[in-house]
Parts: C-alpha cells; sequence; structure tokens
C-alpha cells in the first residue's frame, strides 16, 4: 500500500440506505407503526401491544415479526408462562426516523406512529396521577403554549425542540455515569416534547359565540 494512503475499512451492518428503505417498507402498515413506536420506547411482547390496541395476539406477532425481517426490530427475551412461550422486541431504527424518512411514509403510517406516541404520552401521565408522583415534585413542568409563527419561526421552533431532545438524552447519560460511580440516587422521569400545527380558529369552531335562543 503506498504511504500516506488509508484503507477505506467496510461499515459493519447493514448500509444506512437499506435500513431506512426497511424502515419505509415497514411503516407501510399502520399496525407496524403503533408496534414500532412501542419498541422504540421500550421492550414489549405482541401480547402487551395488542392489549394497548385491542388487536388480536396472531396479528400483531405477525406484524411484530415482519419488523424483525425489516431489520426495524429484534428479539431480546424469551419467557415461559404456563406453558407458552412469550416472546420480548425492542425497536432498533429509532435514529432512521428522520424527516426524510417521514415524508414517505404513507397518511395512514404517520397517523398510526403519532396515535401510538400519543397513547404512551397518556399512559404515562394517567399512570403518575394515579401514583400521586405526577405532582410530587415542586419544580415539574406542564405547559400548552399555542403561537402564531411564520416557517421561519416554525424551523426555529423544531430545531430548538430536536436540540432540547438531544441535551435529556445527554443528561439521562451523565445521570448514569455518576449514579456507576458514586452510586448517586435516580428515579425515573417522563419528558415529552410535542410540536404541531394546529387547526385555524375557524376550522376548528374556536371564537365562536354561541347564542341561547
Amino acid at each position: 500500500m503506498p504511504k500516506g494512503k488509508v484503507k477505506k475499512r467496510k461499515p459493519k451492518g447493514p448500509h444506512k440506505e437499506i435500513v431506512e428503505g426497511n424502515l419505509v417498507k415497514a411503516l407501510a402498515h399502520p399496525l407496524r407503526a403503533h408496534a414500532l413506536a412501542i419498541l422504540n420506547e421500550r421492550v414489549a411482547s405482541p401480547k402487551e401491544i395488542a392489549a394497548l390496541f385491542g388487536k388480536s395476539i396472531g396479528n400483531v406477532s405477525y406484524h411484530v415479526k415482519k419488523l424483525c425481517e425489516f431489520g426495524c426490530a429484534e428479539l431480546v427475551k424469551e419467557v415461559k408462562r404456563r406453558g407458552a412461550t412469550e416472546h420480548y422486541y425492542r425497536g432498533v431504527t429509532r435514529s432512521f426516523l428522520n424527516d426524510e424518512n417521514w415524508a414517505k411514509l404513507t397518511p395512514d403510517s404517520k397517523s398510526g406512529i403519532s396515535i401510538a406516541g400519543l397513547k404512551m404520552q397518556n399512559d404515562a401521565s394517567r399512570a403518575a396521577l394515579e401514583a400521586g408522583t405526577f405532582d410530587a415534585r415542586e419544580d415539574r413542568h406542564l405547559s400548552v403554549t399555542p403561537v402564531n409563527v411564520d416557517e421561519t419561526g416554525w424551523l426555529e421552533v423544531i430545531t430548538l425542540i430536536n436540540g432540547t431532545l438531544d441535551e435529556v438524552i445527554d443528561i439521562q447519560a451523565r445521570s448514569i455515569a455518576r449514579q456507576a460511580e458514586d452510586s448517586t440516587e435516580s428515579f425515573r422521569a417522563t419528558v415529552s416534547l410535542l410540536s404541531f400545527e394546529s387547526p385555524s380558529p375557524e376550522s376548528s369552531g374556536e371564537g365562536k359565540t354561541e347564542t341561547a335562543d
């Protein structure tokens, strides 16, 4: 090999383009979109996912296996339960669900992912309220802020939210490192970030005055 030249190493695993293409194919079915949204957040079994969305276990199992075939999910453990085996999976393609891939999805797939994400958010909030932990901390945050923005302002908002999510993940990593070093106490928290276009006041009926006869 000539001096000064470095032979490029081939990347291990599938190329990014292949993974992205498989992700778009995998999410072409709404139920798979629902399932992957769950599996990208936590380990779950088809039985648990079926219970969440009122679907048959067989149907969900089929689509979760399809996610595995597309390389979007993987089996992490098997648990024996009363003579049967319950399989648990997790998603492995969260980082590939970017704006470019999102634009390639069908409306049904987008809706499936959004509904699954909102259900997870509602379930987490309800569980915290029922357990009494939601308002346990004086500095907990809850805000709903309607704003009027132009296209540039919208892009600024999205950039801010994406940066905030990255920093939240970094904060978690630093917390885990401190816990490993000096056994600091940790607890589970949920951080939810939303930003979406709202219907106009006219189309939503906001601002209209009803009169009684």
